[in-house]
């Protein structure tokens, strides 16, 4: 604290030249507008994001009383407030006009603790990636059905889904500012999601890389980071479903033993693996434990394998974190999700021989009719066979080298 004189913010003043920031220490900043308002700015970090409020005008505010006005605000911070929403918060209860990013911080506030905690995460999620960049500056009152409009149509562009759940996340925030009476409508109630961008589509068909896509996929990934990388990896070379990573805890993983538990609350088809009440055991091909090991130390002491990256109400990451990873692959590699991931492996399993039913079990896959109820037995060491050779050919295809194993239908 302490770098400015009340003599310079007074000739800054004067001068009336812009100024985007001069620092104080700590946070608080002077800043001077194009149009000569001089203003008190306390800059500072919340869930890891860089955030500020403007304390008051100068010469309204002394540079003394902005110290004090800091130092409170900081108090606040230190004891887990965001004083940015707060402001605006306390804006909306004194009935003053509000931006579109003030009424959805309303909501999160007043309406979605009663909702799901996953849910909450993804609403944060939507509004910080997606909603308040393009809408949040307009006055709430003044949104209209043409903002929304050009708001889904741009989300559509990366995700249909992902503009279907913003638009409902957007209405749901009209709503709740109808019943406050903070806004006279909701300008979504006039609009349909399938009139903007169509029905949703039929399902694409899976995607099944060869061994040139594989390789230029394996090559890529680093590029994703190398959380990306690893888990990304893991869903290839072991086919599970992405939210069966995403929800392990390491608690569930052997690494020594090279198994990996899932619960039956983590399976799809959850109701029927809770009634067997089985877990699904997955072999671990040293390879994959290897890949493990490095995500330990990046899991920063979490019980999660993969914790969420930034803070959203979720212990484990998002939904769409690697989908929205692959994304960002280069265009000579064909677009892929990680369920097209889990696809490729089982296409692999097949041409390296393994037999059908060891491969289904792979990706835990139910046998079906009189298999299911007369073969109790799990191959689990035909799967770690399996698995081990299916690691063995995604590791040199990663380093470019020769794949020369014998698939096993030729070996028999």
């Amino acid at each position: 604290m302490g770098k400015l004189s009340a003599v310079q913010v007074e000739q800054w003043r004067k001068a009336g030249k812009p100024i985007a920031g001069k620092s104080d220490g700590d946070g608080l900043t002077f800043t001077l507008s194009k149009r000569g308002t001089a203003s008190w700015v306390l800059r500072y970090r919340f869930g890891g994001k860089q955030r500020e409020v403007t304390l008051g005008n100068y010469p309204d505010i002394s540079l003394a009383d902005a110290r004090k006005l800091a130092a409170e605000k900081r108090g606040e911070v230190d004891k887990g407030g965001d004083v940015a929403t707060t402001k605006r918060l306390e804006k909306i209860e004194h009935g003053q006009p509000n931006s579109f990013r003030e009424l959805a911080d309303d909501y999160m506030v007043r309406a979605a603790p009663k909702l799901s905690a996953k849910y909450q995460g993804e609403t944060r999620r939507y509004l910080t990636k997606d909603i308040l960049p393009r809408i949040g500056g307009i006055p709430a009152k003044k949104v209209t059905p043409a903002d929304i409009v050009v708001l889904v149509e741009r989300i559509a562009k990366r995700s249909q889904s992902a503009a279907r759940s913003a638009f409902t996340m957007v209405s749901s925030i009209f709503d709740h500012g109808v019943g406050k009476h903070l806004v006279t409508g909701n300008p979504c109630a006039l609009l349909k999601v399938s009139s903007i961008i169509g029905d949703e589509s039929a399902p694409r068909a899976r995607v099944n890389l060869n061994d040139d896509q594989l390789r230029a996929l394996l090559q890529a990934l680093p590029a994703l980071g190398k959380e990306n990388a690893l888990a990304l990896k893991v869903v290839l070379a072991t086919g599970v479903r992405k939210s069966e990573l995403s929800l392990a805890r390491w608690e569930h993983i052997d690494l020594d033993a090279g198994l990996w538990r899932v619960p039956p609350e983590n399976q799809k088809g959850r109701k029927r693996a809770k009634e067997s009440g089985k877990d699904f055991v997955i072999p671990l091909p040293a390879l994959v434990v290897g890949w493990f090991r490095e995500l330990l130390p990046l899991a920063c002491g979490s019980p999660m394998v993969q914790p969420a990256r930034h803070r959203t109400g979720s212990q484990t990451i998002s939904h769409d974190t690697l989908n929205s990873a692959l994304s960002k692959l280069p265009g000579k590699i064909p677009r892929v999700t990680p369920h097209d991931l889990r696809s490729t492996a089982r296409s692999h399993l097949a041409a390296l021989g393994v037999n059908i039913i060891v491969a289904e079990r792979c990706l835990n896959h139910s046998l079906g009719g009189l298999v299911a109820i007369y073969d109790q037995h799990d191959y689990l060491e035909e799967r770690r066979y399996a698995l081990s050779l299916w690691a063995a050919k995604l590791e040199a295809l990663e380093k470019g080298e020769p794949f020369n194993v014998v698939p096993i239908r030729q070996v028999a």
